[in-house]
């Protein structure tokens, strides 16, 4: 309470003596004034429709959102990285022999490793999943949004690989001791030691060993991802056909064949992994409940952040207001914060909070992601959640504000219409995103969509009930 007070006189004893700052620093002629004000914001929810779904992470599963009672699906399509050191013992040397003498490989499979699943105690739950093969490759270049469905696309290979399975979070197929050792990661393991047939006819005794004779017939087709994914293996879709309660992040995607092979005094037990990786194409199906969405977006007393692929928070910054009377002063300051609402359930399966917002200019969204764009702190800024005061809060858009009216009054010279031909010249948009550093910097060096299950609601609305919120600017001019 202290606290409070003292900034209140302080903020009181700003705004009544002007914040005479820099009296002692400069000439009495050159005095520097500093005032302050505050303006509402307005915010209102809006549809996130489809994203761009090249995101860093793969997620898979199916959930109840406790929120809406509707389901969210989460599939996904992976190519697989060659790695300039990937070596198979030549086939003189492997044992596995065929009539024709050609090596076969023993066994194959895909496994996907999952990492933060949505709830620890739905870990037996059996689900039921389809992996698939896909005819022709996701290309680069191409942007795939989250409503791509490569069964609707027609790209998946008819005759291919089409296998169903059936797994649970917590693998009962392995031991208890697998299970609790430190090194044990939860994975889907999908066989594929079924004969196979490539799509030149030919027949195989499985995956495994297709890629292997592939690997001796062609070795110019592993000189890099891309020529494996246009001859080889154009890449497997993973889809959820049944089943509801789990969701996890795909932490890592393998390729693995493993065989026997003659070394120098012994057999060797050898296997060449190929795995899915940010360097080649990931993408993320996603299968929201619409009318849902609609439904909350309507509400007005609030607004939300929901991922993946699902509502947004629009914020009207009040530009004109902030400059109106002040065209020769600078602004030193301009800082928002967002108040989050607690959840009104204690239900354990509510979803987390977004851990990070994008705040960008909302007719550049699309084309933000789509240049793979990081923050600038002129036109999009990132914050963190403050979990202490469940806040989000962006301490200086001063530059922003600048340059929004900086382009008000450059389109105002030549059109008196501007403003009204450009509805949306000061509205941004929240939107809740994952992003990578580098290992000796905090600052983003990759901005992608939050694909992970979130949700929170925020104060705002058209008819928020709560304080209003609102922007805290600091002004600054020479006298």
């Amino acid at each position: 309470m202290a606290a409070a007070a003292l900034m209140q006189v302080a903020i009181s004893s700003c705004e009544n003596d002007d914040l005479n700052i820099g009296q002692s620093l400069t000439n009495e002629s050159d005095k520097l004034t500093v005032t302050t004000a505050s303006y509402d914001v307005t915010t209102r929810t809006i549809l996130a429709d489809s994203v761009l779904s090249l995101a860093a992470d793969c997620y898979f599963g199916r959930v109840r959102d406790p929120e809406t009672g509707a389901d969210v699906t989460s599939e996904f399509t992976t190519q697989f990285h060659i790695l300039e050191e990937m070596y198979v013992s030549p086939e003189k040397d492997v044992i596995g022999k065929n009539a024709e003498g050609r090596a076969v490989a023993d066994s194959c499979d895909l496994v996907l490793y999952l990492d933060s699943p949505s709830s620890q105690d739905d870990g037996l739950i059996a689900m039921k999943m389809r992996t698939s093969e896909l005819a022709t490759p996701l290309e680069e270049g191409q942007r795939y949004y989250s409503n791509f469905s490569p069964a609707k696309a027609g790209i998946i290979r008819q005759g291919g690989i089409s296998k169903g399975s059936v797994f649970s979070y917590n693998n009962l197929g392995e031991t208890d001791t697998e299970r609790s050792s430190k090194s044990y990661i939860p994975a889907i393991r999908i066989a594929l030691n079924q004969p196979y047939t490539a799509p030149d006819g030919k027949q195989y005794e499985n995956y495994g060993t297709y890629i292997m004779r592939q690997y001796y017939d062609h070795p110019e087709y592993f000189r890099n991802s891309y020529l494996f994914t246009h001859n080889v293996c154009p890449g497997f879709y993973f889809q959820i056909t049944d089943g509801l309660g789990f969701h996890s992040k795909v932490s890592n995607i393998g390729l693995r064949l493993f065989y026997r092979a003659q070394g120098d005094t012994s057999i060797v037990n050898g296997r060449l992994v190929l795995a899915g990786t940010r360097e080649v194409l990931q993408t993320t199906h996603i299968t929201n409940d619409e009318n849902a969405l609609k439904a909350m977006a309507a509400e007005t007393q609030h607004t939300y952040l929901k991922t993946p692929a699902g509502l947004f928070t629009e914020v009207t910054l009040p530009v004109s207001d902030i400059k109106q009377g002040h065209d020769g002063d600078s602004l030193l300051s301009a800082k928002l914060t967002f108040q989050r609402l607690n959840y009104q359930s204690s239900d354990s399966r509510l979803l987390g909070l977004p851990s990070a917002l994008l705040l960008v200019q909302k007719d550049s969204l699309k084309n933000y992601f789509e240049n793979g764009s990081v923050p600038d702190n002129i036109k999009s800024y990132y914050t963190t959640a403050t979990t202490t005061d469940n806040t989000y809060t962006f301490n200086n858009l001063s530059s922003l504000v600048t340059t929004l009216w900086q382009m008000r009054t450059q389109g105002m010279k030549s059109d008196p219409n501007w403003e009204a031909n450009h509805p949306n010249w000061n509205k941004m948009v929240l939107v809740p995103i994952t992003y990578t550093t580098t290992t000796s910097s905090t600052t983003p060096t990759s901005i992608h969509h939050d694909m992970s299950l979130t949700s929170t609601r925020l104060v705002g609305g058209p008819d928020n009930p709560n304080e209003p919120i609102r922007i805290s600017i600091v002004y600054a001019k020479f006298r």
